[in-house]
C-alpha cells in the first residue's frame, strides 16, 4: 500500500502548480561602445622585466596592496575566474565573461569590471554586447545620422550589429535560450580621435547628444540608460588644452536638462597610473595598467546601476 502512495505522488506531482521558473526573468542586456580604450589594453600577465609586472592583472591579484579587491578574479585553483551569470559577446568572440576580452585575448578593458558591477546587481543573467574598434573618432566614424553629413560606418555597426545579436541570444548562447532579453543600457568610453581634432572636440557635446538621441531611436529605447565614461589620459595633471576641453565637452552632455537623470559622465582622471607602476609607456592606452581599465569599468558600473535604480 505504501508504495502505491509513493508511486501514486508520483505521478500526480507534475500537476501541481510549480513556482515561476527562473527562465521567465529577461536577460539584462547592455551596450558597450568606444574605440580602443573600450577595446581595453590592460596588460594580463606580469611581465618582470617592466617594472616588475607592476600594473598587470597577475601583479594585481598577487600583490599584498591590492590582492583583496581583486580576489574574486582567480579561481580556486588559481585560474581566472569565469562567471556563471554574466556572458559577452565581443565581434568575433563571445562566451561567459572572464579575463581575456581586451584587444587581444591577453588583456582585458573596462567590461571586466563593468561586468562585475551589473552582474553582482541583477539576480538573473547578464549578456554584454561589446562593440569597439580603434583610431575612431565620434566625429567621423561613429557619426550619428542627426549630426548631419555623412552617417559614421561604426555607427551604422553599432546600430546593426546589437540588433543581430538581441534577434539571435539563443543560437549565440545556448544557456540563455529561451529567455526574454531585455535592453538595459548603454555604455561609452571614447574619445582620443576627437581630441586629437580641433573640428571634432569643438563639436564633441553637440554629437555625442546626437549621438544618444539617435541610439534610443534606433533599438526603440528612448530613455535607454546612457553612462560616458571620460577621456582623461595623463590624469589630473593633463594640461594640453585639447585634451582639456574635450573632457569638459564630455562631461556637459550630462548637464543637459533632456539627458536629466537618464545619462551619466564618469570621471576616469583619478585612475590614471604612471608608467612607472605600469606594464607601459603608452599613454593613450593607459599605459596598459589592468587595474586603470577594471576601475574604469567598475565606476561605469556603478553609474549605470544607479541611472537604472531610477
Amino acid at each position: 500500500m505504501k508504495t502505491s502512495l509513493v508511486l501514486l505522488a508520483f505521478l500526480l506531482a507534475p500537476l501541481v502548480p510549480l513556482r515561476a521558473d527562473d527562465k521567465a526573468k529577461p536577460v539584462k542586456v547592455f551596450v558597450l561602445a568606444g574605440q580602443s580604450n573600450m577595446e581595453g589594453a590592460g596588460a594580463v600577465k606580469a611581465d618582470p622585466k617592466r617594472n616588475g609586472g607592476k600594473g598587470s592583472l597577475e601583479f594585481l591579484v598577487s600583490d599584498a596592496a591590492t590582492a583583496g579587491k581583486y580576489k574574486h578574479l582567480r579561481g580556486k585553483g588559481g585560474e581566472w575566474a569565469v562567471r556563471d551569470d554574466v556572458w559577452i559577446d565581443y565581434l568575433d568572440r563571445k562566451g561567459p565573461l572572464t579575463v581575456g576580452y581586451g584587444s587581444k585575448p591577453d588583456r582585458v578593458g573596462p567590461e571586466l569590471g563593468f561586468g562585475k558591477v551589473v552582474g553582482d546587481a541583477y539576480d538573473q543573467p547578464v549578456l554584454l554586447v561589446k562593440l569597439a574598434w580603434g583610431g575612431k573618432s565620434l566625429g567621423k566614424d561613429f557619426r550619428p545620422p542627426s549630426a548631419g553629413g555623412e552617417v559614421g560606418p561604426y555607427y551604422k555597426e553599432v546600430v546593426t550589429r546589437t540588433k543581430a545579436v538581441l534577434a539571435d541570444i539563443g543560437k549565440r548562447f545556448p544557456e540563455l535560450a529561451g529567455r526574454p532579453h531585455e535592453l538595459v543600457g548603454f555604455a561609452w568610453h571614447q574619445g582620443w580621435n576627437d581630441r586629437i581634432n580641433q573640428a571634432f572636440n569643438d563639436e564633441y557635446t553637440k554629437n555625442m547628444a546626437h549621438f544618444i538621441r539617435d541610439i534610443r531611436k534606433e533599438l526603440g529605447a528612448p530613455k535607454l540608460p546612457f553612462v560616458v565614461a571620460e577621456t582623461g589620459m595623463n590624469g589630473p595633471t593633463e594640461t594640453h588644452p585639447r585634451a582639456l576641453s574635450l573632457m569638459k565637452a564630455q562631461a556637459a552632455v550630462a548637464q543637459m536638462k533632456e539627458f536629466e537623470g537618464n545619462m551619466a559622465f564618469v570621471g576616469t582622471k583619478a585612475f590614471w597610473r604612471d608608467k612607472e607602476v605600469s606594464p607601459s609607456g603608452q599613454g593613450y592606452h593607459w599605459n596598459s595598467n589592468a587595474e586603470t581599465y577594471y576601475l574604469i569599468g567598475e565606476a561605469m558600473g556603478e553609474a549605470m546601476k544607479k541611472l537604472c535604480a531610477k
